[in-house]
């Protein structure tokens, strides 16, 4: 991510590694878009189809499983969704809540997801996220699951489901939309029933010894669909008041995740913000396991999620949610949020941020599916992801070259169109990149077509918008 880029020339195409990098960087930052000055929105997956949202069921649009939606919900409101599920399949649904800028939220404030059949009867697992005592508007996700199997008596055949997403909060709420990410994941059957019915009922829960030693900097994105990639390590980023970071650690069967976030002290005010960092951890299919808060002023604070078990097929038969969500294999989102309050009282920021992270445990070979998933990675755990983390590419994009100089030129305006690049900086990429082909087919030797950039500031180091 810092210092001298090279583009080099193989068998006489341009490997557009340099740009595509910068590019994917962009796409897993709009979040920490601060140095042109520009806002922080919820990245919403570039793929997502835009849906509304029914007030009756037989209204209800579909939604397909390995698919992302984006829709919006009104204060009150009760929406539905519609599902076409087999008898085998359990389907899992999860509703990302995104307040629009300018708004404000109260601790009760949030949404609900649930999961019924043609007979208003609820499946197995319905879930409600709030705003909390941050009092912070940001992105909250909320899930639902239809389950088959076990001892669950509704739900169970094949047919219409519906989804239903509620907005909840007090008589007061603030009235304005909500914009909403939907998605839907379906996990096959086993080819043979599980080994046990019941979670594992011993597992270490002791804390591992603290890591130490030099961090990297990895700059947070602004979604689930742009969250960059971590493996075992000491992280550093900023993050300013009002945003919220995310990040993925690949997590594989058998293997524990331990998170750790520091907040960095600052000199800039001496005010309290009861609880000021908030780091909550989401499974695969995006259903919340756990979160940790920790209060501010100004001195560093440190928040670390309480030991969670190793993952494995048998924790959702656990009646506790947080040992419960430790039922996949893939990756783990780890979202960081900032109440806006600290900026009232501590100061605008950006605040040093560290995150340790720890993946301990070997990893064991997982349960053996009937079918594939949908979407067919999602309880993968990509082979790609340490080394992505490794090498610095944000949101698990790694840059490729390959190709046609025009296709490689293509590929890349396409990167930067997905990073939501603004059309300034896409044009000044995009130039550059043409003008090293313009070099090189007027005959300019290879090693004079080095680009050079002067290393990237931490955001801590730059000023930086409010908003996530």
């Amino acid at each position: 991510m810092m210092g001298r880029r090279t583009v080099r020339w193989y068998g006489g195409r341009v490997l557009v590694a340099a740009a595509a990098a910068l590019c994917a960087t962009f796409a897993g930052a709009a979040g920490q878009a601060a140095a042109d000055g520009l806002p922080t929105p919820y990245a919403f997956a570039q793929d997502a189809t835009t849906v509304k949202g029914a007030t009756d069921t037989t209204d209800a649009v579909p939604l397909e499983p390995g698919k992302t939606y984006k829709s919006s919900i009104g204060r009150d409101a009760k929406l539905y969704y519609r599902l076409e599920l087999d008898a085998t399949s359990n389907a899992y649904v999860s509703a990302t809540a995104v307040p629009r800028p300018g708004t404000t939220v109260s601790y009760s404030d949030g949404v609900k997801v649930s999961v019924q059949d043609a007979n208003s009867r609820h499946c197995s697992f319905s879930g409600t996220a709030h705003f909390g005592a941050t009092q912070s508007p940001h992105p909250i996700a909320a899930w639902a699951s239809r389950e088959t199997g076990g001892d669950q008596y509704a739900c169970q055949t094949l047919g219409t489901y519906y989804v239903v997403v509620e907005r909840s909060g007090t008589a007061d709420s603030p009235s304005g939309d909500w914009d909403l990410e939907l998605s839907h994941v379906s996990e096959p059957a086993l080819k043979k029933a599980a080994g046990s019915t019941s979670a594992p009922e011993v597992w270490n829960s002791a804390s591992p010894d603290a890591l130490a030693g030099n961090p990297k900097r990895r700059r947070g994105g602004a979604g689930f669909a742009t969250a960059s990639s971590l493996r075992q390590g000491i992280w550093q980023d900023g993050i300013s008041p009002g945003q919220t970071l995310f990040y993925k650690v690949p997590v594989d069967w058998g293997q524990q995740l331990y998170a750790t976030a520091d907040l960095g002290s600052s000199s800039r005010g001496n005010r309290y913000v009861g609880t000021a960092l908030v780091m909550s951890l989401y499974n695969p299919v995006r259903g919340f396991v756990d979160d940790v808060g920790s209060g501010y002023d100004g001195s560093q604070r440190s928040a670390a999620l309480d030991p969670l078990p190793p993952v494995a097929y048998e924790n959702r038969y656990a009646l506790n949610d947080r040992v419960s969500g430790m039922r996949f294999a893939g990756s783990y989102y780890l979202v960081i949020h900032l109440s806006a309050q600290v900026a009232d009282k501590i100061g605008d920021g950006p605040f040093g941020l560290t995150l340790r992270v720890r993946v301990a445990g070997t990893a064991r070979t997982g349960p053996a599916y009937t079918g594939r998933p949908e979407p067919r990675d999602a309880f993968a755990v990509p082979a790609g992801d340490s080394d992505e983390a490794a090498d610095g590419t944000v949101g698990g994009a790694a840059a490729t070259g390959g190709g046609g100089s025009s296709g490689s030129d293509s590929s890349t305006l396409r990167l930067v169109a997905a990073g939501g690049i603004g059309t300034g900086s896409a044009l000044v990429l995009g130039l550059g990149v043409w003008t090293v082909v313009a070099r090189r087919r007027a005959g300019v030797p290879p090693e004079e077509a080095d680009t050079a950039s002067a290393p990237m500031p931490a955001p801590w180091e730059r000023g930086a918008p409010r908003g996530w």
